[in-house]
């Protein structure tokens, strides 16, 4: 059994609804509450269980949003009050891990921490627990460290980084540096990328010593650092931490991790990578939640929901349901059915991507009584 690492804390960003998966996702019901792989948990309890012998239950917090509190501490009987950090609004990944870090720096100078996802799939927890205690090693090396996936196809739909040369780092011997991050390519590149073999998925995972990610940040966003020290300084004061919030947070600005910190930190050549040689994915939309389901099987109909009844002659996909409707599919390839008792979806997984611009509609024309 995997003993928790003594200095090292887990923070868990909570946010976002997961709009390529609507109507499935909501905003009141975001990806992270669904059991979207069948576990019998949900995507957060999933992270937690996979966590908790790295750090044990008392060094895991979890930052989300006030409307979510509830459905959080439902998931995760065995959090911590004082690690839970509510948003007062969404203002992205940079405000949010950075007050996590924040506030731990705060309480322990030396603490290092690790951000990971509420909302991705892993399968390989010892091969997932090796990649972060290597990553830790790195962090205590003065390193802010990453844990690039092995691409297993040539996808369009992740961002990449390039390994540089090896890092000599003891306890972590696959670590590398980080070279550079690229953008979702167009399928040729995918392909360059998949071949070369020294690129390797970006899955958001970031590890370092708080005190390393909050001088990154005071470089690159000082406004954003200060709003952040200020928010950190309060926090622990029950009767001070509800004005500074409304007053600091909805200031911050809104941007990605990847930008104010992971990039810059590349480019100085302060970032390093640790090959995740598990099967993770973002389960970002309904194509790949379908190969996830059925497992690449591509010639099935991948079925989830508790209650679903269909009826099935050649038809490929997958369909999701919350009602109990019968659902008839005969002959239609790829297809992504979703059935909730207030909207249905209908599309292909080719176009799965484009769901997120139904959402965006719906909010222009006022239906947010359906988001």
């Amino acid at each position: 059994m995997t003993e928790p690492i003594k200095d090292f804390y887990a923070v868990i960003p909570a946010g976002g609804i997961g709009s390529r998966l609507w109507p499935l996702s909501r905003a009141d019901a975001p990806k992270f509450l669904h059991d979207l792989t069948g576990s019998g948990n949900s995507l957060l309890r999933d992270t937690w269980d996979r966590l908790e012998s790295l750090t044990g239950a008392d060094r895991i917090s979890v930052v989300t949003g006030r409307a979510h509190r509830a459905a959080v501490e439902a998931e995760l009987p065995g959090i911590a009050d004082k690690n839970v950090f509510l948003e007062s609004e969404p203002r992205d990944s940079a405000a949010a891990i950075g007050l996590a870090a924040a506030i731990l720096h705060r309480r322990d100078p030396d603490v290092i921490i690790g951000s990971f996802a509420a909302d991705h799939f892993i399968r390989g927890t010892r091969t997932f627990e090796f990649a972060v205690q290597q990553a830790v090693e790195v962090a205590r090396a003065g390193y802010i460290c990453t844990i690039g996936i092995q691409p297993s196809e040539p996808s369009v739909g992740f961002g990449y980084m390039r390994k540089g040369d090896e890092l000599i780092v003891d306890g972590a011997p696959e670590a590398a540096i980080v070279e550079r991050f690229v953008e979702k390519p167009d399928l040729e590149t995918a392909k360059q990328y998949y071949a070369d073999r020294s690129f390797l998925w970006n899955a958001g995972m970031f590890i370092s010593k708080a005190s390393v990610l909050l001088d990154e940040l005071a470089a690159n966003e000082p406004e954003l650092h200060a709003g952040l020290l200020e928010l950190a300084e309060a926090w622990d004061d029950r009767e001070r931490r509800g004005p500074v919030v409304d007053r600091v947070w909805p200031t911050l600005k809104k941007i990605a991790i990847d930008y104010a910190v992971a990039e810059p930190a590349a480019d100085k050549g302060r970032l390093a990578v640790i090959p995740g040689h598990f099967d993770w994915d973002d389960v970002g939309d309904f194509a790949s939640l379908t190969k996830l389901i059925s497992n690449g099987r591509k010639n099935d109909l991948a079925v989830l929901g508790p209650k679903a009844r269909v009826l099935s002659d050649a038809a490929t996909g997958i369909l999701v349901s919350q009602t109990s409707r019968v659902i008839s599919l005969v002959g239609v390839k790829d297809i992504v059915v979703v059935d909730t008792p207030d909207a249905l979806l209908v599309t292909t997984t080719e176009h799965a991507q484009r769901v997120k611009g139904v959402v965006e509609s719906l909010k222009l024309t006022g239906r947010g009584d359906v988001l």
